[in-house]
């Protein structure tokens, strides 16, 4: 008889309620607890949970992160929770992991934040407890594509050189004039668009500005995208594989149009928050002014999305080069009513908690990349019905390339 695990999921955002779904329905659950400030929201999100999953497993109860006290005890029974608040909150929710001796997975976003989590793994590990960051899309998926096409170079003999990664969510028929439409706060667009990124460059861990190096990008069915630099992608894998490759980077994929519309908001000033005067005695944030301004534009609801992701590992194999390129391609689910951007991001977040709920990772604080085998992990992407092409090519060998199931 499979054993059954205590799952929470500590804010119930759209991607919260996409993990506590697959918890659900996925993870052998006992029970799911889905958390929020807000009671009405998280007993209305428990509920829309049950109803997809057809049993009353998943509660909705009010806790506010802020309450660290409450926190810590509403933790205590759970095996494993997904923290799906903003990152700001997410050390101190780490710490609260840590006291309630519950294991964690977060949506993080914020490399800094990691660097300071990990600095906590005696702690974890003292507490018997697994907590593994920045798991989601990008950062998340996006990485475990990167290190697959890693593990798949070195399992047919090849020695990892480059990898390169592209991903974007994007509505499926774009809005004039803008071309685009976000379903979260503007403010976590600007955060990615007016930061810097972790790449390694020449085998040297290097700080890139954002919304810089545009390139253009073909999707076979999409059609042209642009792609550049944004902030926070790759987590801490540059750190991870600077020993062992030259390039690792990630650049975000917009519709043609979008780079030169929003360099230009950056270019012009409106992505500074410190108070600027503008007349005697009237002091404005630019970014404010922008984000009041911009924010009801381009923010919805629900976004009837398409989500994109490209990998492309090089290596070399007896003085050649050998190269992998896989694709995922995710779309809005009309059954669930999941956007792509929250099955992604909220699935690969769940099916990291259900590693560490079987006790398949150890204990301590651990980066996505060491946590476990990502071939490993898409087996469990796999069994939830992605798709994903795969390429394989070489100089000497037409390419050749096979279809599978994520």
């Amino acid at each position: 008889m499979k054993e059954h695990y205590r799952y929470a999921v500590v804010g119930a955002g759209r991607q919260g309620v996409a993990a506590a779904y697959d918890m659900a329905k996925w993870g052998n659950a006992a029970r799911v607890l889905l958390v929020d400030a807000n009671r009405d929201v998280a007993v209305r999100a428990a509920d829309r949970v049950n109803d997809l999953v057809g049993s009353q497993i998943v509660s909705g109860v009010q806790v506010d992160v802020r309450d660290h006290d409450a926190l810590v005890e509403l933790l205590k029974p759970a095996d494993v929770f997904l923290c799906a608040v903003p990152f700001v909150f997410v050390l101190d929710c780490t710490r609260a992991a840590i006291e309630a001796r519950a294991s964690m997975v977060d949506l993080g976003g914020h490399t800094e934040t990691v660097l300071k989590q990990l600095a906590l793994n005696d702690e974890a590990r003292t507490a018997g407890i697994t907590i593994v960051p920045d798991c989601g899309m990008g950062p998340g998926l996006n990485n475990t594509l990167g290190v697959y096409v890693i593990e798949q170079l070195q399992a047919r003999g090849a020695s990892p050189r480059e990898v390169r990664l592209w991903d974007g969510g994007l509505p499926q028929n774009p809005p004039e004039p803008w071309g685009y439409q976000c379903s979260f706060h503007i403010n976590g667009l600007t955060n990615e668009y007016d930061g810097q990124a972790l790449f390694l460059r020449d085998g040297a861990v290097t700080f890139v500005d954002a919304l810089t190096e545009p390139e253009t990008i073909e999707f076979e069915g999409i059609g042209r995208l642009e792609a550049f630099v944004t902030s926070g992608g790759t987590s801490t894998l540059p750190y991870t594989y600077e020993d062992v490759l030259q390039v690792y980077e990630n650049k975000t994929l917009r519709y043609p149009g979008h780079y030169q519309q929003f360099k230009a908001f950056n270019d012009l000033g409106l992505f500074r928050e410190a108070p600027f005067a503008i007349a005697p005695g009237l002091t404005v944030s630019p970014r404010q002014i922008y984000h009041a301004l911009l924010g009801p534009s381009i923010e919805a609801d629900r976004v009837i999305d398409i989500c994109l992701m490209r990998a492309k590992g090089v290596g070399e194999k007896d003085g050649k080069d050998l190269s992998l390129v896989i694709e995922l391609i995710d779309r809005y689910d009309e059954i669930t009513g999941f956007t792509a951007m929250e099955r992604l991001t909220g699935w690969h977040a769940a099916i990291m908690t259900q590693f560490i709920a079987r006790r398949a990772i150890p204990p301590g604080v651990l980066p996505l990349e060491k946590a476990i085998s990502a071939t490993r992990f898409l087996e469990e992407v796999r069994r939830r019905g992605f798709h994903i092409m795969e390429q394989w090519e070489d100089i000497e060998t037409e390419p050749h390339e096979r279809e599978s199931e994520f």
